[in-house]
């Protein structure tokens, strides 16, 4: 029996990374958002694009950090107790 694990935003998957891990890339990306192959162009873009709007901060080639909107705002305070130490996009918060 093979399940189909859900997707989610390139965006929303980032963030999660750059709060959790402190560094974002786009493998890392494609992976905790459980992207298609192909789409990595997309995450580029995606990654990009926070950049430019100060969510994430390049450092090296590709590699992003939080940026001073993510570290300024008051997301700190969320409950990061039922992620996954594989991977958070696995997180239920309501079980």
């Amino acid at each position: 029996m093979c399940r189909e694990m859900k997707r989610e935003p390139a965006w929303v998957a980032a963030i999660r990374l750059a709060l959790l891990e402190g560094r974002v890339d786009v493998p890392s990306v494609v992976e905790e958002a459980n992207l298609i192959p192909g789409r990595e162009r997309t995450v580029r873009d995606v990654l990009s694009t926070m950049a430019d709007r100060g969510l994430l901060e390049p450092v090296d080639d590709g590699v992003y950090v939080p940026g001073s909107v993510l570290l300024d705002s008051d997301r700190f305070d969320l409950d990061f107790d039922r992620a996954s130490d594989g991977g958070a996009h696995r997180w239920k918060s309501s079980v």
